[in-house]
């Protein structure tokens, strides 16, 4: 399971690349693991400014639909438009070409809750 260092994590499998203000935000590899095969991304926030932890957007694997967590309180400035016509980057590349959102921090002390790479492997049982 590929759980990068150099990231923060939320205990809702989302992992989050922070750059000066701005934060990438995309699930993780074992949250695409156990949702299966993605179908379909659905943001519709994007150029919201919205509170951590409210629902950013949706994921449709095969056989369910899953919620998006916003890791941190921001505006939603970009979404990843590659997703729309090849969701499966969600699988293959979570990290990179799957990334889902960019947001503008808000409260970078928020930052400071998240999970790092240690602690998210502890709660997936990988530690």
């Amino acid at each position: 399971m590929n759980i990068p260092q150099d990231l923060k994590y939320t205990k809702d499998h989302e992992w989050v690349r922070i750059d000066g203000d701005t934060a990438t935000v995309g699930i993780t590899d074992f949250a695409q693991g156990e949702l299966g095969d993605i179908v379909y991304v659905e943001i519709e926030t994007v150029n919201e400014t919205l509170t951590k932890d409210e629902v950013f957007g949706t994921v449709e694997a095969v056989k369910t639909v899953s919620d998006l967590f916003l890791p941190l309180t921001g505006e939603i400035v970009e979404f990843n438009e590659a997703l729309e016509d090849t969701p499966e980057l969600v699988n293959s590349d979570p990290y990179d070409t799957g990334w889902m959102v960019k947001l503008k921090i808000h409260d970078v002390e928020q930052i400071n809750a998240l999970l790092d790479a240690n602690a998210y492997k502890q709660l997936i049982g990988g530690a």
